[in-house]
């Protein structure tokens, strides 16, 4: 098992299906981990994400208001289909965007400026392993008109206001910082809950035949 967040050169440098949606990035970031459970198990915690939904299993703090992320299965929020909004924040109406489904192998988010131009892709990919694990792969790209300037009083729209009058070459440094800190507190959320409910669901007793 390969430990940490940390993508391996191969999964770095691997093409993956949302790369086109912004050809000339500003920066490309990509995490992976590995979890002790197969990916149709792992796929109901990326289909349920989104602030005021289950939560982004990150700070929720930051993204979500100050409810805590949920730790079970939602129903209610398992069918994804395209155009479907993942909110980035507390009653949001646009970013994140479902941009591609592929149940249980693959989602693409993306976020886009008020002209259409898209600022941001976010590729969940799912892949199985030996012994029932699954090998979770994550890239984001930013364009060059990333970030946008959001109106409000929230911690994290001061936060990419701030951000967004930084020069260039610190704003991608700092985003970097700031995403990755998110990120891999997501994937680590994503991870315990799915090995949580793996556990759980092993020790569950069996149905008699």
């Amino acid at each position: 098992m390969i430990a940490g967040t940390r993508a391996t050169v191969t999964e770095c440098s691997r093409p993956m299906a949302g790369d086109p949606l912004i050809s000339a990035p500003l920066g490309t970031f990509t995490r992976a981990l590995t979890i002790g459970a197969p990916p149709q198990r792992v796929w109901p915690w990326l289909a349920q994400m989104g602030s005021g939904r289950a939560g982004w299993y990150s700070y929720d703090l930051i993204d979500n208001g100050g409810a805590p992320s949920s730790w079970s299965i939602l129903p209610g929020h398992q069918r994804v289909t395209v155009g479907d909004v993942f909110p980035a924040l507390p009653g949001a109406k646009g970013a994140f965007v479902v941009s591609a489904v592929d149940a249980e192998r693959e989602l693409i988010l993306t976020a886009s400026s008020p002209d259409g131009e898209q600022l941001v892709t976010w590729n969940f990919i799912l892949e199985p392993l030996a012994a029932a694990q699954t090998r979770l792969i994550v890239r984001a790209r930013v364009s060059p008109g990333w970030p946008p300037v959001p109106a409000g009083s929230r911690l994290i729209e001061r936060m990419y206001r701030l951000l967004a009058a930084t020069p260039k070459p610190l704003m991608l440094v700092l985003g970097r910082i700031g995403h990755g800190i998110m990120e891999v507190k997501m994937l680590r959320g994503i991870k315990r809950r799915a090995e949580h409910r793996e556990a759980e669901l092993s020790l569950a007793p069996k149905a008699a035949p």
